[in-house]
């Protein structure tokens, strides 16, 4: 009796791992993102911008997502002055700002620019471009008004696309 119930154990083990593995795949990206510690400002954002659905939606979508520390960079008070209902149209500019259709992981991105002699432009939801290159084996992302972002974590994965967290809010210019 031993053995079946070790071998029946295994299976269910077996069975409920990809499930565990595949937790953000089964969440949209803004349940991912709402899931995270570090993108609490990012989420009160895309809440007050109006974008929940949107990003919500079927996508797929792939995000460079600001961590709060890297919202914490912004000059005193930007933030809370973005989130004051007069600024919606200029808060939805800054997040669809971070927004790509389609995903793209982090090896296809290094393989664009790769292949496009050392960077990548990227098109935006919100129409500008963000140019993706690489430093110190890092991604790096170029906003319209030339500052820069870091991709400090790649591939989180969720059921409409991608997200990479970046430690700089890039501005559309």
């Amino acid at each position: 009796m031993k053995p079946f119930f070790v071998i029946a154990s295994a299976i269910a083990l077996t069975a409920t791992t990809p499930a565990l593995a595949d937790h953000h795949r089964s969440s949209t990206i803004v349940e991912t993102a709402i899931a995270s510690p570090q993108h609490e400002t990012l989420v009160a954002a895309v809440k007050a911008a109006g974008l929940v659905d949107t990003l919500a939606g079927q996508g797929p979508f792939t995000v460079f997502a600001p961590t709060d520390s890297a919202f914490a960079k912004l000059p005193e008070d930007t933030v809370a002055t973005l989130l004051k209902p007069e600024n919606v149209t200029t808060l939805r500019s800054v997040l669809t700002y971070h927004v790509v259709a389609g995903k793209v992981s982090a090896s296809e991105l290094i393989g664009m620019i790769d292949e496009n002699g050392g960077s990548a432009q990227l098109k935006t939801v919100q129409g500008a471009l963000l140019t993706a290159s690489l430093s110190d084996g890092k991604v790096i992302l170029t906003d319209s008004e030339g500052g820069t972002a870091s991709v400090v974590q790649a591939d989180l994965k969720a059921s409409n696309g991608i997200i990479h967290a970046t430690d700089t809010v890039s501005m559309p210019g």
